[in-house]
């Protein structure tokens, strides 16, 4: 929801110039509309099968943008205790809320339980004794999935790849049944689902094709082995488009392309997407502060640090920057850089660029996802607010943190 009417970037109906100017930068902007409709875009295309689409908290866990999704019915995927706190304090009904990741903490699973979430996601035996030893202390018996690891690779970047053998995340496919039937002996546990997820950012369909048709086969084994395999988590992934001419999966195809086979299961199917939901929905706004010139070497400085967006530096990651208010002038070729004292604190490298000037603001775009949630107070700096537009309004849903901010908590 992204664009430019006469020379100036609108987020909907609102002015990033004007808003720049009211809430300063560096700044998040959200598009509440495009996160509605990437949402409902999952959820509709599902058309007549049973399902849940859980958002993937850790891609955007603001409260606004949680209670956003709530109200329009999401349920949610959580990794931590902090990320279902907040989807609680947002809202959301804990029966939708799936607790996937792989280092549970005993206090953890003892509040989803007192919480009566959906579901764990289960990651290895130890995880499911300990489920099962605090569900008998409480008198519940939660339902859970094993996560189980197919050995598909996403041809995604490593760090966020899931899906392989030589990754922490999940259990051997092959070793599966084995989990399964051992877990007969935990009264307190009900194995009603088989989870899955081979990672992120994923661009082609294939690898997750061939990760549905192994876990389809596993849950047709274990329903003919007698467990009551109910739930089918396929996870999330789906890619977006952070270059101007990638193309990233359309969600509502991504979708049709699974149905017959998931239809053919009689299987209630979860999701979990979060970049696809989010990235695409948001920007980060900064402004210029200097051009500086090292030989032919030229920079562009802005306010907005690898503190802010780490994800260029951390991944080499692109995002387009595009200025927030266009002038007929011929573009640069420059590195955009933060005020960190880092040579890796930039945002792109060797990137031909508008030709701005100090005073001017850029948007780096699909920030929705993985933006302020990897940020931190590196080198003292307040984090950023950020802004949630719907139509011509926009709200502050996180404000700036002050210097006051970054000492609290703290003493001498």
């Amino acid at each position: 929801m992204f664009s430019y009417s006469d020379s100036d970037l609108y987020c909907e109906n609102v002015a990033l110039a004007d808003l720049a100017t009211r809430v300063g930068t560096p700044a998040f902007v959200y598009s509440a509309q495009s996160i509605l409709e990437n949402y409902r875009a999952y959820d509709e295309a599902f058309q007549d099968i049973p399902h849940n689409v859980c958002y993937a908290v850790k891609a955007n866990s603001s409260l606004a943008v949680l209670g956003l999704l709530a109200r329009a019915g999401a349920g949610f995927d959580i990794v931590s205790g902090g990320e279902l706190y907040r989807v609680l304090e947002a809202g959301a009904d804990p029966a939708k809320v799936v607790f996937s990741g792989v280092g549970k903490t005993p206090d953890e699973v003892e509040y989803a339980l007192a919480s009566g979430i959906h579901r764990f996601n289960c990651e290895s035996e130890a995880e499911l004794l300990l489920v099962d030893a605090m569900a008998a202390r409480r008198g519940v018996r939660p339902g859970f999935a094993v996560r189980v690891n197919p050995d598909v690779d996403a041809n995604t970047h490593p760090y966020i790849s899931t899906g392989l053998s030589e990754h922490k995340f999940g259990i051997a496919i092959s070793e599966a049944p084995g989990v399964y039937e051992r877990a007969r002996k935990l009264v307190n546990l009900c194995a009603d689902g088989v989870s899955c997820h081979i990672g992120s950012q994923i661009l082609e369909l294939s690898p997750i094709l061939e990760a549905v048709d192994k876990v389809l086969a596993l849950a047709a084994s274990l329903g003919n082995a007698g467990f009551p395999i109910r739930h089918l988590d396929l996870g999330g992934g789906l890619g977006v488009a952070y270059h101007s001419g990638q193309k990233a999966p359309e969600i509502r195809a991504f979708i049709a392309s699974l149905h017959d086979r998931l239809r053919a299961s009689r299987l209630c199917v979860t999701v979990e997407p979060g970049r696809s939901i989010v990235g695409p929905a948001g920007i980060l706004l900064t402004r210029v502060l200097y051009r500086k010139k090292n030989g032919p070497k030229e920079f562009v400085v802005v306010d907005a640090a690898m503190n802010d967006l780490i994800r260029p530096s951390l991944y080499r990651a692109h995002h387009e920057i595009i200025p927030v208010r266009q002038r007929p002038l011929p573009s640069i070729t420059a590195d955009v850089v933060g005020p960190v004292c880092e040579s890796g604190d930039f945002l792109a490298r060797d990137r031909t660029v508008a030709n701005v000037m100090p005073g001017d603001y850029l948007a780096v775009c699909t920030a929705g996802a993985y933006g302020f949630v990897l940020s931190s107070n590196y080198n003292s700096r307040p984090r950023a607010p950020e802004v949630l537009v719907e139509g011509g309004a926009y709200r502050v849903i996180r404000r700036r943190e002050t210097f006051e901010d970054l000492v609290r908590g703290e003493t001498l």
